[in-house]
């Protein structure tokens, strides 16, 4: 753990000497560290650079600075319980709904799940799961580390359980653009008219994973569950007056986090346990080792597609989208093992349980036909 102080904040980084964490990265969290009313930024071991700010990094500040949170708004992990007779993957991935596709609200008895009203009314996109480094997993529990604690979550090696990552799709873009459109990098001019749509995308993001988590578990042929673990990692919350800044990094003041792996290695269910010193935070995943650039190129001399569409764990990758395969290969990511070594070393949080992948839905995986059919539709949409 390494400490800079500068005139008006300090920025540490929880990670050991030998953590991938690229100077880049830290060199974003100077840059936040220098802004005005900034007081501290804790960088998590999963730390790698963003569009203008680090991702897996909580910042403290008494000026609210949208763009700390980006436009995914929202943005989270959610774990709900499924029980299913038999968990074959080939079976079970083919059966998985085009999950690009909104739900139909008259037809798709996932709609169920809603019971109030939908956030901002914002109905676009709802249930869909996004692009980037978004997913849909069912997993099995594997190594349970703390078997009370992972009893009290309902959970024991073997059952089964379904990841959602995603947000809030447009609605944070559009809140985000339309700051940056008039205040650029900016403070909130007013915070509260801010986190008041903060709060409907935070919202919204919880309620799409819900919507997905329902909308697989019908496809698969059982009933939709509650979720055992929620919680978002690109948000800004107000302690004491200040503005904590999260982006790419999970509550850890005494939550149950899922921290993801990538779909070739396990995930990590943890009880986080962080204080003030880490923004009481900690890391989201595993962070991005490579650029995406960088992970098409490199991805394509090693691999063929049909290598990346099994993992070596016996898991199976449901992408119809070739170059996401590559962007989104468990190479291009750190190793989740030293992630989370870093968490325990910094006594951020306990180890409590892993998730083993059996199938990552990613993108539907379509025929050459239907999958011209469905860039069409999503031209259409006015969505790349």
């Amino acid at each position: 753990m390494s400490q800079h102080p500068f005139p008006t904040a300090t920025v540490t980084v929880f990670a050991s000497p030998t953590s991938w964490i690229e100077s880049d990265a830290v060199a974003q969290c100077h840059q936040v560290a220098a802004l005005d009313g900034m007081m501290h930024v804790a960088a998590m071991p999963d730390l790698h650079p963003g569009k203008g700010a680090p991702i897996g990094a909580a910042m403290a500040s008494t000026i609210l600075y949208p763009f700390l949170v980006g436009s995914d708004i929202g943005c989270g992990i959610a774990v709900f319980p499924i029980k299913l007779k038999r968990a074959v993957p080939e079976k079970l991935a083919a059966r998985f709904p085009d999950l690009d596709r909104a739900v139909d609200p008259v037809h798709d008895p996932a709609w169920n799940v809603i019971k109030d009203d939908i956030p901002a009314g914002h109905v676009e996109g709802l249930g869909t799961v996004g692009r980037g480094n978004h997913f849909v997993e069912l997993a099995r529990i594997g190594t349970v580390f703390e078997p009370d604690h992972a009893s009290r979550l309902g959970l024991a090696t073997d059952d089964l359980v379904l990841v959602v990552h995603s947000g809030s799709r447009g609605l944070g873009e559009r809140i985000l653009r339309a700051h940056t459109e008039v205040h650029g990098a900016g403070p909130a001019p007013d915070p509260e008219t801010y986190l008041a749509m903060h709060d409907d995308a935070v919202r919204w993001g919880s309620l799409n994973r819900r919507l997905l988590a329902a909308r697989v578990a019908h496809a698969l042929g059982t009933e939709p569950t509650e979720p055992i673990i929620d919680q978002c990692h690109n948000l800004v919350e107000v302690r004491d007056g200040i503005y904590l800044h999260r982006k790419g990094a999970a509550p850890g003041d005494g939550r149950d986090v899922l921290i993801a792996g990538t779909r070739g290695t396990p995930s990590y269910l943890v009880a986080a346990h962080a204080g003030p010193d880490a923004g009481h935070s900690v890391a989201h995943g595993a962070g991005r080792k490579m650029s995406r650039a960088d992970a098409l190129r490199r991805g394509r001399a090693k691999h063929t597609v049909e290598e990346l569409r099994r993992t070596p764990m016996g898991s199976l990758v449901v992408c119809g989208d070739r170059q996401l395969l590559f962007e989104e290969a468990p190479t291009a990511y750190k190793r989740i093992e030293q992630v989370i070594a870093d968490l325990v070393e910094h006594d951020l949080a306990t180890p409590v349980a892993t998730t083993i992948p059996l199938v990552t839905y990613k993108t539907p995986d379509l025929g050459p036909a239907s999958r011209r059919d469905h860039r069409d539709q999503r031209r259409k949409r006015g969505r790349p």
